[in-house]
């Protein structure tokens, strides 16, 4: 059989596998330069379908989603998607205004937060690309590693450093995790994407839960003395198959965590058996198909590190605490406070993020952090410039006090620009949370509420007390948005997934429903206000959140639709 044969009978699986083979994207920018000089018809299927992501550049799709194209995957347009790495968060001033310009100038003012702390750029042309990208690198960011088989962004706490009751500043950890994965040939070709989180804080606002590989503080004493490591879990994910990271038993000093750290890229790189499937090759996979447990796991990672790590010791999980860094809070330096703004859906215009920078610059240090809820933190205000520093975020659209559900929504990228999306999430999530606010104005419990425009859970919906994933149904012979809810989920403590509950609605129907169910638990819940929503959804079954969200019994309705297979690949 010939080659040019071999190839058309591959799976997606091993095209994907023989491409990274074939190249190792992170030293080919070049090659993106001359695409810029060639023109979009220029560009490789090679680096459309698979290389650009090294860069963290997806094409754009055409508005229409995933029900547009074919195999679960819409259609694009000659535009791209470019995600900028913002490791742990942080950025400058001067960094957040060249953000703003190049949004200004080459993305049509488009910028957006994501869940992992980045911030994502759209409408950027191949011709744009290398000017977008060298300014960047002017400025000390990249996109590099943002998409792709590779380690994406690092999140941790946005507050490190600067949190009045965190366990240690991990950083330095962040950074040197990053120097380690990122740009290294040796992890260009991992199996899949791989995200890691490495945190300080107490809350645990990274989410641990949900990621490949995450470190969270932990305090031991030993002869007296007083010592703060981590405790160490792998293979959580989200997505179709969503997994909850499983605890190690073992206790990771500080200067142990990145040998830790290489020895579990090493074995996930070398896990061939999760290259077989692009669809079964998240590190989770281990566990969930392949026999791996837990002591398995750590005894391979101590084996490829070359040292045993002590047993576990207790640690303090938080219990239902709600993570989203906005108001103003006094840090750890004296006469110092952090003011986080909520960010509705994560969207952000030239204007506000030029407002922002201005505002860190003249009232703190001229330093910023972006959060995993989409929201934006201005640090290191002295207090009297707090003042100064709200009104103008708020002048800036951009609110400090917000409601409950401003707060606390959070949306995906939707079909206004990915491919794989089924529904339009943006302006829906700014038109629900403006008619929650007008119906309950009063609600002021913790909620999050999540909106993803597909299974993949890139909106994190699987989490959140109220988590709304994308459908269609057909309405008078016409297909139209539709959201499935998901009740109940949460990280810490209680960390569970969202019950699929059997409901779905038309999207015009949705703050209705979610004002019943919320009525419903103003009305019922127990212990006066004590009772939080999880606890409520908890209590009750499927059957009577249903009724909840309908306002009468309902039958449980079907989740996903019998045709197509649900699509995957596009997270922040």
């Amino acid at each position: 059989m010939s080659a040019s044969a071999e190839i058309l009978k591959e799976t997606k699986a091993q095209r994907v596998e023989r491409l990274k083979q074939e190249k190792n994207p992170w030293e080919c920018l070049d090659e993106i330069r001359d695409f810029a000089a060639a023109g979009h018809s220029a560009i490789p299927e090679a680096w459309i379908k698979t290389y650009f992501r090294w860069w963290g550049v997806y094409t754009q799709g055409d508005g229409v989603g995933a029900i547009g194209g074919a195999g679960g995957e819409g259609k694009a347009v000659p535009y791209l998607m470019l995600r900028i790495r913002l490791s742990g968060g942080a950025l400058t001033s001067r960094q957040l205004r060249a953000i703003a310009h190049l949004s200004e100038r080459y993305a049509r003012g488009s910028a957006d937060i994501t869940v992992r702390q980045n911030i994502q750029l759209h409408w950027v042309t191949i011709e744009d690309l290398p000017q977008v990208l060298d300014t960047l690198f002017s400025t000390g960011l990249t996109s590099m590693s943002t998409c792709g088989d590779v380690t994406r962004n690092i999140t941790g706490c946005p507050l490190a450093g600067l949190d009045a009751h965190e366990l240690c500043d991990a950083t330095p950890l962040i950074h040197q995790a990053t120097d380690l994965l990122v740009g290294n040939a040796d992890f260009y070709n991992l199996p899949r994407k791989y995200k890691i989180s490495i945190s300080g804080c107490r809350d645990w606002c990274s989410y641990p839960e949900i990621n490949d590989l995450a470190f969270t503080p932990v305090v031991r004493e030993t002869g007296g003395r007083r010592e703060i490591g981590f405790s160490i879990r792998v293979g959580g994910g989200l997505s179709a198959d969503p997994h909850l990271a499983v605890r190690l038993n073992a206790f990771v000093p500080w200067e142990r965590v990145i040998p830790v750290t290489m020895a579990v890229s090493e074995l996930f790189r070398d896990s061939a058996g999760l290259r077989e499937n692009r669809e079964r090759a998240r590190l989770k996979f281990l566990f969930l198909q392949h026999g791996w447990t837990a002591e398995s796991f750590l005894e391979e990672v101590e084996r490829r590190a070359g040292f045993t790590l002590d047993p576990a010791v207790p640690e303090q999980v938080p219990a239902d605490i709600f993570r989203d860094h906005t108001g103003v809070r006094a840090q750890r330096q004296p006469g110092l406070f952090y003011v986080g703004a909520a960010v509705l859906r994560g969207r952000l215009t030239p204007e506000q993020m030029r407002a922002a920078a201005d505002l860190a610059e003249r009232y703190g240090s001229g330093e910023l952090r972006t959060t995993n809820t989409q929201n934006l933190v201005i640090v290191n205000v002295p207090t009297t410039g707090t003042r100064a520093v709200v009104d103008g975020l708020e002048d800036a659209g951009l609110r400090v006090v917000a409601s409950s559900f401003w707060r606390g929504a959070v949306a995906c990228t939707g079909t206004e620009f990915c491919k794989l999306a089924i529904t339009e999430t943006k302006s829906f999530t700014r038109w629900l949370v403006e008619e929650l606010d007008e119906r309950l104005p009063a609600f002021d419990q913790q909620l999050r509420l999540n909106v993803t425009g597909c299974p993949n859970s890139c909106g994190q919906h699987r989490i959140a007390d109220i988590g709304l994933e994308g459908k269609k149904i057909k309405v008078n012979g016409a297909l139209e948005d539709a959201y499935y809810f998901c009740l109940g989920g949460a990280v810490g403590e209680h960390a569970a997934f969202g019950r699929p509950v059997g409901y779905r609605c038309a999207a015009q129907e949705v703050p209705e429903a979610i004002e019943r169910l919320l009525r419903s638990y103003l009305a019922g819940r127990n212990s006066g206000r004590d009772e939080d929503l999880r606890r409520f959804f908890a209590r009750h079954s499927d059957t009577e959140l249903r009724a909840f969200l309908a306002g009468h019994a309902v039958p449980e309705a079907e989740r996903d639709l019998p045709a197509g297979r649900a699509p995957r690949g596009v997270e922040g």
